[in-house]
């Protein structure tokens, strides 16, 4: 993950390099600055409906990476309106296609990344709540497959 813009000096070979010059997509997003002070939180749905906190990763001091792994601090927070909002317009559709586990990922009031395939911070969500996360999923895929 960089952090770049167009009078960065290294711009133009921070692009080249994870294109592998121009061989390979990249995703570039706009900055958010509210990742510094407000985290990044990770949502979960179960069948479309939000699980009722989210567990936010803020950055350590002079990062801007909300990764576990490189030392952000995780805390849990209720959903904002926003977070509901959100969860209002990609629950349905994605029930709609079968996902019965996904998480996605909110900076400021954007919402920059769905995970469908491995959503993580079930663990660390559960540790800090009384939140039942993944008995909930089994209880909707055994209701799926007793149907």
């Amino acid at each position: 993950m960089f952090v770049t813009d167009s009078r960065d000096g290294n711009h133009n070979v921070i692009l080249e390099t994870v294109t592998d010059g121009g061989a390979r997509y990249a995703m570039a997003q706009q900055y958010i600055p509210e990742i510094v002070d407000s985290g990044d939180k990770r949502i979960m749905l179960i069948d479309g409906d939000p699980v009722e906190k989210a567990l936010v990763r803020i950055p350590p001091e002079g990062d801007h990476r909300g990764n576990l792994s490189t030392g952000a601090r995780a805390e849990v927070r209720p959903l904002t309106d926003r977070d509901v909002w959100i969860c209002r317009q990609i629950g349905p559709v994605l029930r709609e296609r079968g996902l019965l586990f996904a998480g996605f990922d909110v900076i400021g009031d954007y919402m920059t990344e769905l995970n469908v395939t491995s959503p993580t911070g079930i663990r660390e969500l559960v540790q800090a709540t009384d939140l039942r996360v993944a008995e909930r999923l089994f209880d909707v895929i055994e209701s799926r497959l007793s149907a």
